[in-house]
């Protein structure tokens, strides 16, 4: 089933920031997903607002990814300029999703749909990967809504939407107050609009909400091994040596591990065996590493090896998607001679989002500025 982040912030038209700087800013914030909402501005500023968006966080590492709401046509539009969006929301009286997967542009895009009582749960359109369950309360943010489901209805749609394999985001009306009700109904995710727009620090509250999905669902268990994928100057070193001997494990790093069998550093490796040399040596120690239960550091590329994806699988461990915000990570490793690629921010924010189109096929794990020791808490239920 696709992987939401908690808490799915949607733009608000009604706000006088421009939506493009919404999206800007709610990335800067940290979340990886942003629902574009541009209704009712008109349809000329909607596209102009969506283009600047999408070049934007192209510019950025792919970060956050777009999710376009209603709008096709600015999603067909958006892709002949080469700025396709993450996913497009289609609405009970759209166009069905399966005949916007047919239009030029939006194959590979994640098609979600709204659903509102049981007879839509169960015939939710194959084309989509997620679909939204509501409202669970009224809201002031759609006039004309459907009569809300409450919470027993989020239950029942939640459940009816996992048996399709599709993924169930709760949304109407929900606040912070919404988070442990809504995750232990079976939501993936709770889209918001008010409450993140009203919040001091909108970092926080997805904090807030991914501490309490870890609660209902808790992503790892003691004893579990974990393999931690992610770009580089994610902190997924840090986070391993920090998480292991919380689940009784051991440590180990993909990358540490080539260059304590070859005796010659990384950017040595690059220079003389050229990329694919080097990822052969990479992919050979990580399928070593997945022999045995530990917490494995992957390097930044050695997750697209399908062999060592299909390794961590057949080993049981647990994958998680270390999410870092990309240009703060380049902010941590730009110029660092040990880093290949931290000699130029664009071809470093250029492959984060080529390689982030496999990381997020994972559970995201967003470290929002937390101290790793406050990280591993949460992700332990403390």
């Amino acid at each position: 089933m696709l992987h939401l982040p908690p808490l799915y912030p949607l733009t608000d038209a009604s706000l006088p920031v421009p939506l493009a700087q919404q999206i800007r800013e709610l990335g800067a914030a940290g979340f990886p997903l942003v629902q574009f909402r541009g209704k009712p501005v008109d349809a000329r500023s909607q596209g102009l607002e969506l283009v600047t968006a999408l070049r934007e966080a192209q510019a950025r590492g792919g970060w956050p990814a777009i999710c376009v709401n209603d709008r096709a046509d600015l999603a067909v539009l958006a892709a002949q300029e080469g700025l396709a969006p993450w996913g497009l929301h289609l609405g009970q009286g759209d166009l069905p999703p399966g005949v916007a997967r047919a239009l030029p542009g939006l194959a590979a895009l994640h098609l979600g749909t709204s659903t509102h009582g049981p007879e839509e749960w169960a015939r939710v359109d194959p084309a989509c990967d997620h679909a939204g369950i509501g409202p669970v309360r009224a809201t002031a943010t759609k006039g004309d809504h459907a009569p809300p489901v409450g919470l027993d209805g989020l239950a029942l749609g939640c459940a009816a939407l996992r048996g399709r394999n599709v993924a169930p985001v709760a949304i109407g009306g929900l606040t912070a107050a919404d988070f442990s009700a809504g995750f232990a109904a079976g939501a993936e995710a709770l889209a918001m609009v008010g409450a993140v727009a009203r919040a001091a620090d909108p970092g926080d509250l997805l904090w807030a909400a991914q501490v309490e999905r870890w609660r209902v669902r808790p992503p790892v268990a003691r004893g579990q091994g974990v393999v931690l994928i992610g770009g580089s100057g994610a902190g997924k070193s840090t986070l391993a040596q920090a998480l292991a001997p919380a689940l009784g494990l051991g440590a180990r790093d993909s990358d540490l591990a080539v260059v304590a069998r070859t005796g010659a550093s990384i950017a040595e490796l690059f220079q003389a065996l050229g990329e694919p040399g080097f990822r052969a040596l990479e992919a050979e120690s990580a399928r070593a590493a997945l022999a045995t239960p530990g917490v494995l550091a992957l390097g930044a590329g050695a997750w697209e090896d399908p062999a060592t994806r299909e390794a961590a699988r057949q080993a049981g461990f647990a994958v998680l998607w270390l999410a870092e915000v990309p240009e703060r990570a380049w902010a941590r490793v730009a110029g660092d001679p040990a880093r290949p690629l931290a000699g130029s921010r664009e071809a470093f924010l250029a492959r984060w989002a080529q390689r982030m189109i496999r990381w997020r096929e994972e559970p995201g794990l967003y470290p929002l500025g937390r101290p790793v020791a406050e990280l591993v808490g949460a992700l332990l239920g403390r």
